[in-house]
């Protein structure tokens, strides 16, 4: 079965005004396309829509039956095409991020405030989690972007670099580090070490960086999260190396941070979406901002 679009508009449009002189008036097309249209739709059927007289034109019973029907089809397209134009603008739609918990709480509120404020038929849905967890929402699709340190990424997802960011070391601030601008990795020698777990990909890049400059670090304790090592660098018992990220969870806290340089080790914070699929407007748009934001908070290099 071959129905046109115009097959059903003539249709419904004969039907609704009672005549093909003003369904011709209504969709502004001639009265003999009309006709040959309504033609061709009843041979596609197989039945007569409509009684023709010379005074007046009736729906017949299998009109009146499929009456129904053409006009739900149409309503249902014009809908969808609503809709399309929403999301296109970006008024309407649905939006999953998955991110690590430190950039989710460092940079997700300085971008979906604004945001939602401006487009707030747009549902964002925030998934914090560790690194596999961000890769597999978005190879899942269940997570339409995602962000963070990545090492070894297949061929499925497609990457796009937000950010830079130089790692620094993290002390209190009664700590003699404290007084330092910048230090070697070096310098560091045997004090106590607080490390992330070797799923982090911070970690691998402390781990690389140690490792290049020939120094076994004394790794006194194993955290999961940085807001857990900053815990620990804040009552002294040890320092810890970090993104600049980490800054937006010491606040007001007696800790300080000291560049690392010689070799300056730098990671890079970025977006993966799955390879071959188009990003929504939405999620263009997010990205954008979140550019913006990271540009304006870390640099990019």
């Amino acid at each position: 079965m071959n129905l046109t679009l115009k097959q059903l508009t003539a249709f419904c449009a004969v039907a609704n005004t009672g005549g093909f002189s003003r369904a011709s008036t209504l969709i502004g097309l001639p009265q003999s396309a009309i006709s040959v249209l309504i033609k061709e739709l009843e041979r596609e059927l197989g039945v007569r829509l409509f009684d023709r007289t010379t005074r007046r034109v009736e729906l017949t019973g299998a009109g009146t039956e499929f009456l129904s029907t053409a006009r739900k089809v149409l309503s249902d397209l014009e809908h969808a095409v609503e809709d399309s134009h929403a999301l296109g603008e970006r008024k309407r739609g649905r939006l999953t991020v998955a991110g690590p918990p430190l950039l989710v709480e460092a940079l997700i509120p300085k971008v979906l405030a604004p945001f939602k404020r401006d487009f707030p038929g747009i549902k964002v849905i925030v998934l914090d989690a560790r690194t596999e967890r961000i890769v597999e929402a978005v190879k899942s699709g269940e997570a339409d972007i995602g962000f963070g340190t990545f090492d070894h990424l297949d061929a499925s997802l497609a990457t796009t670099r937000l950010a830079r960011q130089d790692l620094s070391l993290f002390c209190a601030e009664s700590h003699p580090f404290a007084e330092r601008e910048s230090m070697k990795w070096k310098a560091i020698g045997n004090s106590p070490l607080i490390v992330l777990e070797r799923k982090s990909g911070i970690q691998h890049l402390v781990d690389a960086t140690f490792h290049s400059v020939g120094i076994q670090p004394n790794e006194e304790y194993e955290v999961t999260f940085i807001a857990t090592a900053l815990a620990l660098v804040e009552i002294g018992v040890g320092v810890s190396v970090l993104p600049p990220s980490a800054r937006s969870l010491v606040g007001s806290r007696p800790i300080k941070s000291v560049a690392l340089t010689d070799p300056v080790a730098t990671r890079d914070i970025t977006m993966i979406s799955r390879q071959g699929r188009s990003l929504s407007p939405a999620a263009t748009e997010w990205v954008r901002r979140m550019k913006v934001e990271m540009n304006a908070s870390y640099g990019q290099r």
